[in-house]
């Protein structure tokens, strides 16, 4: 069959994408809703489901939240269960819920390194395995864990987020490994630096007018020289999630603006 553009469209498709309530989980959405998706999302508590609804609907989409923790595998269950019966079964899943404490290692607890990999490793595993199943009966399916640089590197203070981000690059090979059999592809997005409201602190200008020492950094290690924007991962995130990427599966797609092919300035 001779390819056409409409491969990349996911009309009808129901996309659960965790934790998009801003940022690159917001932008994704927004680009799977842009391309046809049905959007459905999570969070922690109503209040900040109430808000991103508020969002979603000043963007012109149509989306449906729903409060679950990803870690809560019971919780996970319900939900999916939930979404089936009032949206449809998820085509589309996508990991996003994470987070990170930048903490030295020897000064960690091993409660905090627990909370890390319980978030970004364990809750794209408990989600994964719920939705599955339905993909399994419906033919086929896309899964995409939002990975991270981190995967690939390291850095100081972030042991635990480079831990489970490591974790989910292997994960995702794994799934692609044991479920491709059933026209399921999973594959990840390994985003760069992204400006985002919480990155914005790392990027201000100092009072001399000078760059901030991170977003020197940054700058000085990307071969792009910038910033990433949200909005950078969108085409990543669609064709990962379209049948454009059929035959695609356990790789990372790396949107970092060229940092992971690149050694640095001589100084």
């Amino acid at each position: 069959m001779a390819f056409t553009m409409d491969k990349f469209r996911i009309d009808g498709k129901v996309a659960l994408v965790t934790g998009a309530i801003y940022g690159i989980g917001f932008e994704i959405a927004s680009a799977l809703s842009e391309a046809g998706a049905k959007i459905v999302f999570n969070s922690l508590n109503q209040e900040s489901v109430d808000q991103a609804l508020q969002s979603y609907q000043e963007a012109g989409i149509e989306a449906k939240g729903y409060v679950f923790d990803v870690t809560d595998e019971q919780a996970v269950q319900a939900a999916v269960a939930q979404i089936k019966e009032e949206v449809g079964p998820i085509d589309i899943l996508v990991n996003n819920a994470g987070i990170i404490k930048r903490v030295p290692m020897v000064e960690m607890s091993a409660e905090d390194f627990r909370q890390v990999v319980d978030v970004d490793l364990n809750g794209p595993f408990i989600v994964s395995k719920a939705v599955i199943p339905d993909m399994i009966q419906n033919g086929g399916g896309k899964i995409i864990n939002i990975c991270s640089m981190m995967s690939e590197l390291g850095r100081e203070t972030v042991s635990a987020y480079a831990a489970a981000k490591g974790g989910l690059k292997m994960l995702t090979k794994n799934i692609a490994s044991e479920y491709g059999e059933y026209n399921i592809q999973c594959n990840g997005i390994g985003p760069g630096y992204i400006a985002t409201p919480q990155t914005a602190p790392l990027r201000e200008k100092q009072a001399d007018g000078s760059r901030h020492p991170f977003d020197q950094f940054i700058i000085g290690k990307t071969p792009a020289a910038r910033w990433g924007n949200p909005e950078d991962l969108a085409g990543s995130a669609v064709f990962l999630a379209s049948e454009a990427s059929n035959f695609v599966n356990g790789h990372i797609l790396y949107v970092d603006g060229g940092i992971l092919a690149y050694i640095g300035k001589q100084p």
